[in-house]
């Protein structure tokens, strides 16, 4: 570098830019000609592979693969090997043969779509509970897509070729430390995720590529051999309380505005909120499966955008049967992920409500009732771990003093949200009472893309250079053996 351009940067080392630069000052420093500089700071930017004695090509064009590229280049590509299109205009059979994920792509995919990404920052203020700190938040961990208030309600399966499998991170301690420049290890942070997999059982989920248990233009394409396909599930029975412990923080209730009553028992509540203007219940229910839809999208989102930076295929969706993926399609040979269900004549349709010993609703029967329900949440936040216990670690100089700031939720104020709940429960005989208290909706499927369809059936620029180059950036050549594997 001559004395001109090091003058740009007179009071930065090389060794201080190559830490705390990201990889867009590489291009930056690309443009104004410190072509060496800028192509060395793209490499890696702030994401550490040294712990990786054998690193695939792939992975480092994924670490410096630019994110607007990702935004501008994400599509539905759906055809992957061993795939056929049997009939149409564009009729095309795959001549490869299925090929699943190695593990270190898998665990990479899953990382960002599940991920746990530290602690997050929480919520500052409100001048009606100042000077406590705002107590909303029920986990203490960020993750890769966002929650309304740091609720987290929603946990992950996934199934492959080998079986299906539970991947919690909603209540993680942060499973990645980055440095004081921002810097972080990669492969220690996929590592984290993948020790925390459980396998429920062998063999891929059983879903008949038929209607009703697919809607009919995916029965192609879905759950195919060799993909890996990701099940968010959101548990609304919890994210509701959340909300209504939310509302009284904040001075409100709730009333049936289905049959038009008020909630017995809250006139003694009259100190902590407004018993005479209280929100309709079916907004809050509503309220709450929007916010943990926009969970469950936005953690497919994230895992979308790192198919584009690998050079997978696959997409996010929303085309099958959300009770035959949860198990409660009433045929006993397709028993989905396994949740409980319950049915009665009134209800239209069956009330899924978890997984003994996996993911379990906020609600009966996992609890005796709904203000045992009440009691879990609140251990959830204020018990060991959670967001506002002193002696979780946290992002701040003083973390304890911060998360201690935090008002308890006394016996007066459980007893205030507990008794509107017990009253949803009791009334339409489940909880919550107007909207599912288990949901999913979105999925993401990933697989490797079969090329050929592309190039027969498209104009070219129909994927990007990572999947065109992906074979051989990741399996040395075409159908090569992976690279190495997490862990």
């Amino acid at each position: 570098m001559n004395t001109h351009e090091s003058s740009l940067f007179p009071s930065f080392s090389r060794r201080r830019l190559l830490g705390a630069l990201m990889v867009g000052a590489g291009t930056v420093l690309s443009g104004v000609r410190l072509q060496a500089a800028g192509e060395q700071l793209k490499h890696r930017g702030r994401i550490r592979l040294d712990r990786r004695r054998d690193i695939p090509r792939g992975l480092e064009e994924a670490v410096k693969f630019p994110l607007i590229e990702a935004l501008v280049g994400r599509r539905a590509r759906r055809f992957s090997f061993g795939t056929e299109l049997p009939d149409g205009a564009l009729a095309y059979k795959s001549t490869e043969p299925a090929l699943p994920l190695d593990d270190l792509e898998q665990m990479l995919l899953l990382t960002a779509a599940t991920g746990n990404t530290g602690w997050h920052h929480m919520i500052y203020r409100n001048k009606r509970y100042a000077p406590h700190l705002a107590n909303y938040s029920a986990a203490a961990g960020g993750r890769t897509f966002p929650s309304a208030a740091g609720f987290h309600t929603t946990e992950f399966f996934y199934t492959d070729d080998t079986g299906l499998y539970f991947l919690p991170t909603r209540d993680a301690p942060a499973l990645v430390e980055p440095g004081a420049d921002g810097s972080f290890d990669l492969h220690a942070w996929v590592a984290a995720h993948k020790s925390r997999v459980r396998k429920l059982s062998d063999g891929r989920l059983h879903l008949p590529a038929e209607e009703p248990y697919m809607e009919g233009h995916n029965t192609w394409c879905v759950n195919r051999p060799g993909s890996t396909l990701l099940i968010p599930v959101a548990d609304i029975a919890q994210h509701t309380l959340l909300i209504l412990a939310f509302l009284a923080q904040n001075g409100y209730c709730i009333f049936n505005d289905v049959h038009g009553e008020k909630i017995p028992g809250m006139e003694k509540f009259r100190d902590l909120v407004d018993v005479d203007h209280p929100f309709p219940l079916t907004f809050v229910e509503q309220y709450a499966l929007t916010e943990a839809t926009a969970e469950v999208s936005t953690a497919c989102y994230a895992g979308m955008l790192m198919l584009q930076a690998m050079g997978l295929g696959g997409w996010m969706f929303d085309g099958l049967d959300r009770f035959s993926v949860l198990g409660a399609s009433g045929n006993p040979e397709v028993p989905g992920l396994g949740f409980q269900y319950q049915t009665r004549d009134d209800w239209v349709l069956p009330h899924v409500t978890g997984r003994p010993g996996v993911f379990e609703g906020y609600c009966p029967p996992h609890f005796p009732d709904m203000r045992a329900a009440v009691a879990a949440m609140v251990q959830r936040k204020f018990g060991s771990g959670g967001p506002f216990h002193p002696k979780t670690p946290g992002p701040w100089k003083e973390s304890s003093r911060v998360r201690s700031s935090a008002q308890m939720h006394d016996a007066h104020f459980q007893d205030c949200v507990a008794t509107q709940a017990q009253y949803i429960f009791d009334k339409w005989g489940k909880f919550p009472g107007t909207v599912p208290a288990i949901f999913i909706l979105t999925y993401l499927q990933a697989h490797h893309l079969d090329l050929g369809f592309y190039d027969s059936k498209f104009a070219p620029g129909s994927y990007l250079e990572t999947h065109a180059r992906h074979m051989e950036w990741w399996h040395g050549a075409k159908g090569g053996k992976s690279k190495g594997a997490v862990g």
